[in-house]
């Protein structure tokens, strides 16, 4: 099913009102729904689609063997005669013959990291070929699309070749929480929000995987097939698209990962973990996995200052990921020697802490959507991200979830998964605002996100400036 991306779909739609052709980038992590959304937009607004993909890597790929598949592929998509490319400058001669002038279309070359990553001269081909002949066609949309991003960026992107051709750089996000519900379809409206969050909490907004829920299941039991048995989708998707989308480099990147399942770490402190040099590479290395969505600098305003943090922690922004590292993993020997018995999720040991900081890690990913129920009354929002700040000479460390800023406002926001939340709640906030350093000028809300039930005395006492019930985020408002 295709659910959500409304402004995206928008977007590009505004693109055939032009009086000429567009160039457009689309990147994102794998699942993410990036080829599904041109395949939808195309269905909505276009006469024809032709999709092209490139070869997944493996041992002994050839540049010869992705133009093989991009033959193939041409072929299946126009239903025209297979050919036989001696370079890129014959494949993208066929693909410009193959376009008709007076039909609006679309052409998605999709992971074309792995088309042309074979051939150092395949920017050049594809630069070339748009210049002098692809461009011509005004009602052309051609996008090039990939999960390898930080390929996409080095070789199209940065390239000074394309400076100034390129219509849309998108970098697909997760869908929005209040895009997810639909995919438990009819069941939607009698499906409590725990439920829901439960799942989103391991899934992310992933449209491939919440593709994967049965909505005649409980929460519990669809977590426990996909995740825990040999044949659950998500059992098995980690190393595949770890592999695919980083390839030889894979191993210190997973490391990387393991280390940061344990909780968010500065730059030098992963490096110290790893034994490596804290340098430009590591760097780079950390980069790659932020552009591939896996993880996140979290870094923002320093509330103190009202100036950027010089020193980001990084942390594992795919819950999916996060999971699979701290809960599958350790089983993965027994999950697939049939030994690992488990009649529902919930037995694991400390399961509520676990999904307590799933929900956390996924609201503060999500964090904009909270804004529309602040009442910023128009301030922009300068900063939000996770807060740490280490014990000093002042007084105590503060941790908070999250911290939404404007210049003249902060929101603290805390989060909470659990069944029943009392008064202790608004003494634990009040020692993290107290301990908050906070620059003069500037306004203090708290704030609680919860997935739970509220005691009456919280609700009423007015402490926080704003109660959230997650499940208000899952519908539009």
């Amino acid at each position: 099913m295709f659910a959500g991306r409304k402004q995206y779909l928008d977007d590009l739609s505004s693109l055939w009102r032009k009086a000429t052709s567009s160039l457009v980038a689309c990147r994102g992590r794998r699942r993410i729904g990036k080829s599904r959304l041109f395949k939808e937009f195309a269905r909505q607004t276009a006469e024809r689609y032709i999709e092209i993909s490139g070869l997944p890597p493996r041992r002994g790929m050839t540049n010869a063997h992705q133009l093989a598949a991009f033959a193939a592929g041409l072929a299946r998509a126009t239903g025209g005669p297979k050919h036989s490319f001696a370079d890129w400058s014959e494949a993208f001669a066929a693909l410009d013959a193959a376009i008709e002038p007076d039909q609006r279309t679309v052409v998605m070359l999709d992971e074309i990291s792995w088309m042309g990553g074979w051939d150092p001269d395949f920017p050049g081909y594809l630069k070339t070929a748009w210049d002098t002949s692809l461009r011509a066609h005004d009602r052309l949309i051609l996008v090039v699309c990939g999960s390898v991003n930080a390929w996409i960026k080095r070789n199209i992107l940065d390239n000074t070749g394309f400076v100034g051709r390129f219509s849309r750089d998108y970098v697909l996000p997760e869908l929005e929480l209040a895009e997810c519900l639909p995919f438990w379809r009819r069941a939607a409206d009698r499906t409590d929000s725990r439920a829901v969050f439960d799942v989103l909490a391991i899934t992310g907004g992933i449209p491939r995987y919440l593709e994967e829920i049965d909505p005649g299941l409980s929460a519990d039991e669809n977590l426990r097939r996909l995740c825990f048995t040999p044949s659950g989708t998500l059992f098995k998707d980690f190393n595949e698209i770890f592999s695919q989308v980083f390839g030889g480099e894979a191993a210190q990147k997973r490391d990387i990962l393991r280390r940061l399942a344990g909780g968010p770490l500065t730059g030098a402190e992963l490096a110290e973990a790893m034994g490596c040099a804290d340098n430009g590479h590591f760097t780079d290395v950390l980069r790659e996995l932020e552009l591939a969505g896996f993880v996140t600098g979290d870094g923002g305003v320093n509330p103190a200052t009202g100036r950027r943090t010089r020193v980001s922690k990084y942390r594992i922004r795919d819950n999916y990921t996060r999971f699979y590292l701290r809960y599958v993993e350790p089983h993965l020997a027994e999950i697939e020697g049939g030994s690992f018995r488990l009649s529902a999720v919930d037995r694991l040991p400390g399961w509520d802490a676990a999904m307590g900081l799933q929900f956390e890690n996924l609201i503060v990913n999500h964090a904009m959507e909270l804004v529309p129920q602040l009442q910023l009354g128009g301030a922009i929002v300068t900063s939000a991200a996770p807060y740490r700040h280490s014990r000093d000479s002042r007084g105590g460390g503060v941790q908070i979830d999250l911290l939404i800023q404007t210049e003249r406002s902060a929101y603290l926001v805390e989060i909470k998964r659990q069944n029943r939340i009392g008064r202790e709640i608004e003494a634990e906030v009040e020692t993290k605002m107290r301990r908050l350093p906070l620059r003069k000028g500037v306004s203090l809300h708290p704030v609680l996100v919860h997935l739970g039930e509220v005691s009456g005395e919280v609700d009423g006492d007015g402490f926080f400036d704003a109660i959230i019930p997650a499940g208000s985020l899952l519908h539009d408002h």
